[in-house]
């Protein structure tokens, strides 16, 4: 695809990677010549300084013949007004759009053909509030992925001794829980993926990549690790749109508090949070985190802007007896060394955007896409159209399908219930199929397989 990106920064240039990798043609808007011209260096890509918003400079990077247009400058407005005038001077076919004002989202005829039309808004805001909220209602998890509205659920989670799984074959998953439909879609171990079947054997440390019925989570994770008691206790580090929108999602169920610098903040959170503690501090202050008893303490989460304060806040809050830390952290350089260190879980906004974004760029009917392992690999939610003639899935078998290396068929969702993938499993029309895919560079064989033939239309 003919793909424009506006905005150069950590959102727009890791979308350009990961696209550009996929034989995309791409050209990235930007005002920052040094932004773009360090991934025109790494990248083979176009080009534009400029600003999105300005027609001529559309002109100039090709909109009017771009299949999409992705907008995710640093600035509401500039996203917008690029989405206007790719409609209304280029038709450009999709629009997808950064909106992180709650201010706009909470109008969304704003966002209709004859207004400001944009086919896709995203969040990162909203989708890395998804992200945490999941982490913290699955204790151990490190990564929670929904699939078919919520029905069907890949979790990562590292194997421990103590899990009754462990130095077993995955097939005594099945002997040892014969009424739950789950199947392990990967292995990692040692930082190199296993295909797994009914003879690998679970070693401790192995990062295990499962899926499972919402309900029956916590019932798998117990085979793979000891499971953790429930979190109850619940510290946010920033108040921002982030910080924000977590207190609401958890206020009802956990005790939470907020700790934020910033006063006229902290007013207007305590007139608009209902059950949570707001806080007037600086959360790497010792003192404040002792006093609110850090120790007793089940998450803290640091969510501010800067990373650096982040990180020290997050190892401070460990080194005084908070059980699990999750950090928000935006520079990539820094995700893998905090890891192995204090920081439990890192996340990066960007990949849980690019994850929101991918769906739309798919082709075949891809409805969901997680990136993981930094975009290395991905799980994908494609519905089987079509007939035997028209279609490459449905009416065979998964053992019949031209499957490329590296991608694994996990499961089905049809009408309501998961099916654990099996090789004498038949697809049918409108299943929803989910694919687990180690090697990124069979992404495009994967969406071929899931395109109709012409004699379906």
């Amino acid at each position: 695809m003919k793909i424009i990106i506006i905005g150069a920064g950590q959102v727009g240039a890791t979308l350009a990677e990961n696209l550009a990798s996929e034989d995309n043609d791409i050209t990235v808007i930007d005002t920052n010549l040094t932004r773009l011209r360090e991934l025109q260096d790494r990248l083979d890509i176009q080009t534009v300084e400029g600003s999105g918003s300005h027609p001529d400079v559309l002109d100039q990077a090709g909109c009017n013949d771009a299949d999409m247009l992705i907008a995710v400058s640093n600035q509401d407005e500039t996203n917008m007004i690029a989405c206007q005038i790719a409609h209304t001077l280029f038709k450009t076919p999709t629009k997808i759009g950064r909106v992180r004002s709650s201010a706009y989202a909470k109008y969304p005829e704003l966002f209709a053909d004859q207004a400001i039309p944009m086919d896709v808004r995203i969040s990162p805001e909203k989708e890395v509030t998804k992200h945490l909220s999941r982490l913290i209602r699955y204790p151990g998890a490190l990564q929670v992925m929904e699939f078919a509205d919520g029905k069907v659920q890949l979790v990562v989670v590292k194997a421990e001794k103590g899990g009754p799984l462990i130095d077993q074959p995955i097939s005594f998953l099945k002997e040892h829980m014969p009424s739950i439909q789950t199947r392990i879609a990967a292995i990692y171990r040692d930082g190199k993926s296993i295909s797994p079947d009914g003879n690998t054997h679970i070693h401790a440390n192995d990062e295990v990549f499962f899926l499972t019925a919402q309900r029956d989570v916590l019932d798998v994770m117990s085979e793979l690790r000891p499971l953790d008691v429930p979190y109850r206790r619940i510290i946010i580090a920033g108040g921002g749109n982030i910080g924000e929108r977590l207190a609401q999602s958890l206020e009802k169920e956990y005790r939470v508090k907020i700790i934020e610098r910033d006063p006229e903040r902290c007013r207007y959170l305590s007139e608009t949070l209902d059950n949570t503690i707001v806080l007037n501090g600086d959360a790497s202050k010792q003192e404040l985190l002792l006093e609110e008893n850090i120790e007793s303490t089940d998450v803290f989460c640091a969510l501010t802007n800067n990373d650096e304060a982040n990180i020290m806040s997050s190892m401070l809050a460990k080194v005084l007896g908070v059980r699990t830390v999750m950090t928000i952290i935006n520079n990539p350089a820094y995700v893998d060394i905090v890891q192995e260190g204090m920081i439990d879980i890192a996340i990066s906004p960007q990949q849980t955007t690019i994850s929101s974004l991918l769906s739309y760029i798919r082709r075949g009917d891809v409805v969901n896409v997680h990136s993981m392992r930094k975009g290395a690999a991905e799980a994908l939610e494609a519905v089987a159209h079509g007939d035997y003639r028209s279609s490459k899935v449905v009416g065979r078998s998964i053992a019949n399908l031209n499957l490329p290396d590296g991608a694994t068929i996990g499961a089905i969702v049809r009408e309501d219930n998961m099916i654990v993938a099996t090789g004498d499993l038949v697809i049918q029309a409108e299943d929803h199929v989910i694919i687990f895919v180690t090697n990124k560079k069979q992404i495009p064989a994967v969406e071929q397989l899931f395109q109709v033939g012409l004699t379906f239309f």
